[in-house]
């Protein structure tokens, strides 16, 4: 049922309007609920902290690793050729998206993507080929369960082996995992013997139940970024990362009477359900063809939901598979988390798609209402080399303690930050592990931002070469100031 022009004005009003991108660095936020960037004027976080916003400065690691808050610590729990998984082999590289679960006895599970595109000849530390729970055996990525018990040791193993750049994913309210593919290469390409492009749930607990890996064909094959479940209406929602041309944000509707649970998944058939790509509309019912065009924090679009022709891609890209004006794009679609009733979905910088440059929006997808509403936009980094603004937002999650905690994935220094409702970002950490040189230093990307189960814990990656930590410390409510 399409979204009427009175809907959309009235879901307008309920939601508010937004002021527009100030400066280069960052945004001035009077909407509702609204977020946006903040320079910090180098003072890593001191100006914010004064009114009561962040942590405060971050302190230097004197082992190289990662730069704190005074009062905050962190421990690595594993490490890419160092730490061994439960078989003998070494835990794999290049972590990306991460989730957590409880876990029996005390324990806290973690189920980490590992993103490794390409045969396994190109990476040192693939994701081991352990038996039956192997899709293609050609290629690299899958993903690993961590296990930290209550007095501290941490087990690991593998969870699935041989499939492609496992980027972000997501956690269901069924307490798995599912890992996304970013990566769509057909049997024959890369190696490959197998098509990619897919979805396949994780199970943290029930070891057996991972098993003989069914890619989750319903969901599109495409190069997947991240999912989320809507746990009141049943649909999935899918983020693609990908250009030429940029792509798309989906909707998985499942089929009428679909019970979900552990497993469920695999007894649907590949065509089950209907997936669908949005069409955007403004308050003057004007058709919106990238999200990116957005430069008023507050912005909010009404969505309509168009059908995908071919879900599998058989001959073309499902992207490609529609005209200009049919749908609505937007450029890097990363992250995304389930929080207050919505999705919160991340697309990062954008150039020539937009009339202001900036680099990275956060959007929030309210189902009820059926609008998307810019909640973060980060201003163009002037010098991403100088610590203080943010930019190439990724992987993201909805904090306990209010607001987002987003993993940044950009140029220059690279940081964990935090955004409030009400519009401060912060830091909360720093990479220090220079991969580069003294010379020209290179900092790798933050990833797999997640919270235990308990709040106490803030889980997060270095992704190269890939290492997990937790950050604990003296996590506090963000004052909406």
């Amino acid at each position: 049922m399409s979204l009427t022009r009175r809907d959309f004005a009235r879901n307008s009003a309920l939601t508010g309007a937004g002021v527009a991108l100030a400066g280069s660095v960052g945004a001035l936020a009077t909407a509702p609920n609204a977020l946006a960037s903040y320079d910090t004027d180098g003072a890593e976080g001191a100006a914010d902290a004064r009114h009561g916003v962040g942590y405060g400065p971050l302190v230097p690691d004197p082992e190289g690793i990662l730069a704190l808050p005074a009062g905050f610590s962190y421990k690595i729990i594993t490490y890419s050729g160092r730490t061994k998984l439960e078989s003998g082999e070494f835990t794999p590289s290049n972590h990306d998206g991460t989730a957590t679960f409880d876990g029996p006895r005390g324990t806290t599970l973690l189920v980490n993507n590992h993103e490794l595109k390409g045969p396994r000849a190109n990476w040192t530390h693939p994701v081991p080929l352990t038996e039956g729970l192997v899709y293609d055996p050609a290629a690299s990525g899958g993903c690993t369960v961590v296990e930290i018990r209550p007095d501290g040791r941490v087990a690991e193993w593998v969870g699935i082996a041989g499939t492609s750049t496992n980027c972000a994913g997501g956690r269901t309210p069924w307490g798995t995992w599912l890992t996304c593919e970013e990566n769509s290469d057909r049997a024959g390409t890369n190696g490959m013997t197998r098509d990619h492009g897919y979805v396949f749930e994780v199970d943290p607990v029930d070891r057996r139940a991972n098993r003989d890996p069914k890619p989750l064909k319903f969901f599109g094959r495409y190069d997947h970024e991240a999912v989320v479940i809507d746990p009141k209406r049943g649909h999935a929602y899918l983020t693609e990362d990908a250009s030429g041309p940029n792509g798309l944000f989906f909707r998985w509707t499942p089929p009428q009477g679909f019970a979900y649970g552990p497993g469920r998944f695999r007894r649907l058939a590949d065509d089950a359900g209907v997936l669908q790509a949005p069409k955007c509309f403004d308050s003057g019912g004007k058709f919106v063809d990238d999200l990116s065009r957005a430069t008023r924090i507050g912005t909010v679009y009404g969505v309509d939901w168009v059908d995908v022709p071919d879900r599998d891609a058989r001959t073309t890209p499902v992207r490609k598979q529609f005209g200009a004006g049919e749908v609505t794009r937007a450029r890097k679609l990363e992250g995304m988390w389930w929080g207050d009733g919505g999705a919160y979905i991340v697309s990062s910088y954008a150039r020539e798609e937009s009339p202001v440059q900036h680099d990275g929006q956060v959007w929030f997808y309210d189902p009820k209402r059926r609008t998307l509403t810019l909640k973060v936009l980060l201003g163009v980094n002037p010098d991403p080399s100088r610590d203080g603004a943010f930019d190439g937002p990724d992987n993201i999650t909805v904090s306990p303690y209010g607001g987002l905690v987003i993993a940044e994935d950009g140029e220059g220094v690279q940081h964990l930050f935090g955004a409030t409702d009400s519009g401060r970002t912060y830091p909360i950490a720093r990479n220090e592990l220079n991969i580069g040189t003294a010379e020209e230093p290179e900092y790798s990307e933050f990833a797999g931002v997640t919270f235990s189960p308990d709040g106490r814990t803030l889980f997060a990656s270095i992704q190269t070469p890939g290492i997990l930590l937790a950050i604990t410390g003296p996590w506090k409510r963000q004052k909406r100031n």
